[in-house]
């Protein structure tokens, strides 16, 4: 016997599937300049006298000196690939007449000033500074918006796709706060307590399944929450709430640092 279908499923279940294809997309753009540092640093770590060779050629002007050693290579030519890979990202944006997020704004001007002294320098420390740095000020903001202002940037975000009670709202809130807190702090201590290939590694992989995993968390304790008269059972419920979430995600913090 057909289980009866209840009113509005189809129509949102289909609004998610192209908003699943939409969020893929903005998804690998988002992640781009990082897998491309990720990659550059790799192939010019192993063909680090190359590596050495090219930069001081190519781009030995933007270096005090002129000269790009075979230990500094890899992480400058990399940093210098990410630096271009987010401004050709904000371009494509305008280009395209699509909304450039703040989080990006704030990105670009952090990898241009802490990139751009890494390179001149250098010095990799800077740009090892940068994704503490952008985790600190995406928490900041969420913090002084709700301490300040009085407005939750995630309800913001994602409020009219889920109804939730004002404590919920504020808890989620403050989880990011935390969350952006700890990954600064857990960036810098991997930083400087490992090496540049381990901390490469980190930046990646670390950064990007930790986000996950908080992700998820996140969509389990809004699915306790969800005040949606649409949504059915359990399993709709974790649906939504996982939907939602990444939604919001890639809107503000999805701007992987």
């Amino acid at each position: 016997r057909r289980r009866p279908r209840r009113p509005g499923t189809v129509g949102r279940l289909s609004v998610t599937a192209g908003g699943y294809t939409a969020r893929r997309m903005k998804l690998l753009l988002d992640f781009l300049p990082i897998l491309l540092f990720f990659g550059t640093f790799k192939y010019t770590e192993t063909h680090a006298q190359w590596a050495s060779e090219f930069a001081t050629r190519h781009v030995g002007f933007l270096v005090a000196g002129g000269s790009v050693g075979t230990t500094e290579a890899p992480v400058m030519l990399a940093t210098l690939v990410v630096i271009i890979a987010t401004v050709a990202q904000v371009l494509w944006l305008k280009l395209t007449r699509r909304k450039v997020d703040l989080m990006l704004w704030v990105s670009l001007a952090l990898v241009t000033v802490m990139g751009g002294a890494t390179i001149w320098f250098h010095n990799e420390t800077f740009i090892k500074w940068k994704p503490s740095v952008l985790y600190w000020v995406m928490g900041l903001s969420f913090w002084l918006s709700q301490l300040v202002f009085r407005k939750n940037l995630l309800r913001a975000l994602i409020g009219e796709q889920l109804t939730l009670p004002p404590g919920v709202w504020q808890r989620l809130n403050f989880m990011w706060v935390a969350f952006f807190a700890f990954m600064g702090l857990l960036n810098l201590y991997v930083a400087y307590s490992f090496s540049t290939d381990t901390w490469v590694n980190f930046k990646l992989f670390g950064g990007i399944g930790l986000m996950f995993a908080f992700t998820v968390a996140q969509g389990l304790y809004i699915s306790r929450h969800v005040q949606d008269a649409h949504i059915g059972p359990l399993g709709l419920d974790l649906e939504h709430a996982f939907d939602v979430i990444l939604a919001g995600q890639h809107r503000l913090a999805g701007r992987h640092p």
